[in-house]
């Protein structure tokens, strides 16, 4: 394992908390290398390659992406760049991700995971105002989409919460406000690294 190795996690927070935005701020301001898990899926799919077609195959019948998969492509991603700083947006997202994070052991534990907190009533607010077309941008589904959320987002975000009471690891992030006022919030957190 590379031991200079930073990796930050920024994918927990519900739909409509404003993660994709900071991810973005963070990896502009403090140079990191963004790891989208959707992405790495999505390129690989579009790559061709035998791995691709399983990976569209797996979807196309309605299953799951296994989480092995997921954790080599971005095992991959780290081990061709250069950089030394990789966000991870959207993984872990349940129990079964983090378990195959910790297997194929990347050698990339998180030193920080941040959690974008933002009351339930303000998520739906946000998810039907921005409404960009997205299919899935209807009350019921977001809706469902928080209920899926939390069922397999908060046993994660307990882990690390357990896990960094020796050094901190996981921080919330109060998610109300603009978003310069919720990067006011995030930003120290990063500096002291720089």
């Amino acid at each position: 394992a590379n031991m200079s190795l930073m990796v930050a996690k920024c994918s927990t927070g519900g739909p409509g908390s404003g993660k994709g935005t900071q991810c973005a701020k963070i990896v502009e301001t403090f140079g990191f290398t963004h790891l989208s898990a959707g992405e790495l899926l999505r390129n690989e799919i579009l790559s061709k390659s035998e791995n691709g077609t399983m990976i569209l195959k797996m979807i196309k019948e309605g299953n799951i992406v296994p989480s092995d998969v997921t954790v080599k492509l971005l095992q991959r991603a780290i081990e061709s760049s250069d950089n030394s700083k990789f966000l991870i947006d959207g993984f872990p997202r349940s129990e079964e991700n983090r378990l195959a994070y910790e297997r194929i052991e990347i050698g990339a534990e998180p030193d920080i995971v941040l959690f974008f907190d933002l009351p339930e009533d303000e998520m739906i607010k946000r998810v039907l105002s921005r409404n960009q077309g997205r299919v899935d941008d209807n009350i019921d589904t977001i809706k469902k989409r928080l209920k899926v959320f939390k069922s397999l987002n908060l046993p994660v975000i307990n882990y690390y919460s357990q896990k960094g009471k020796l050094y901190k690891l996981l921080f919330p992030i109060d998610a109300t406000g603009t978003v310069d006022e919720i990067f006011d919030r995030v930003h120290p957190i990063f500096a002291p690294k720089e």
